[in-house]
């Protein structure tokens, strides 16, 4: 998330702590002062001890929220059981909602020969439950999902992999490679030690490494 995008929530924390610290201002100026202007010094210090706690429950609210976390389809483990239960929510919740919107129709029969747009969708799952379903759910998640969140992977899918077809992936393919990992040593030498100077020539076993540059990337050719 931007610096730019901040959410009413954080606002209002940072609003309710400033409060809180006025208020304890108030509370010290309060106390030196005569007896009878003891009775207002409690009642000060009662809303002191007030609006403190209401500054640090909304604190540990935003800091809550902050950590929703979503699992990864491109790192989760490797075993059937993990995928499966990622992938049975997702087409779940795809069904209930994602598809409900109707530029959705752009989604790729090939979907699920794409990781990279399978992964997005997880995120973009977690996101909506995390503005619905979770405990901190609020309005103003739910707007952000809709106005920014979901129109974002929309868009990204319809680049990536709107034109793709299920006849793409008929052929077999491996995953996708770095490119010139070989020449990684070099470049570590070059950059950590040298960098003032000239960059390493690639070698003639490089030019030939760099030549099948027709794998495919991100389940695409």
């Amino acid at each position: 998330m931007s610096a730019e995008h901040t959410h009413p929530e954080h606002a209002s924390t940072a609003a309710v702590a400033g409060l809180a610290r006025e208020v304890e201002a108030l509370r010290r100026t309060v106390d030196p002062l005569p007896a009878r202007t003891r009775e207002t010094g409690e009642q000060v210090t009662q809303v002191a001890g007030q609006v403190r706690e209401l500054a640090e429950t909304l604190a540990r609210k935003n800091a809550k929220a902050e950590k929703v976390v979503a699992p990864s389809w491109l790192t989760c483990a490797s075993d059937v059981d993990t995928v499966a239960a990622i992938l049975d929510e997702l087409c779940k919740w795809m069904s209930t909602v994602y598809l409900r919107y109707a530029d959705a129709a752009t989604l790729p029969a090939c979907w699920l020969w794409h990781p990279d747009v399978v992964e997005e969708l997880v995120w973009l799952m977690h996101a909506w439950i995390a503005a619905y379903d979770d405990d901190n759910a609020s309005a103003v998640a739910a707007g952000d999902w809709h106005d920014r969140y979901r129109p974002g992977v929309v868009r990204r899918i319809k680049t990536t992999a709107g034109t793709c077809s299920l006849e793409s992936h008929t052929d077999p393919h491996t995953a996708p490679r770095v490119p010139l990992v070989e020449a990684a040593e070099a470049i570590v030498d070059w950059w950590g030690a040298a960098r003032t100077q000239l960059a390493p020539v690639p070698s003639d076993a490089h030019l030939l490494a760099a030549e099948p540059a027709a794998s495919w990337v991100g389940g695409r050719r």
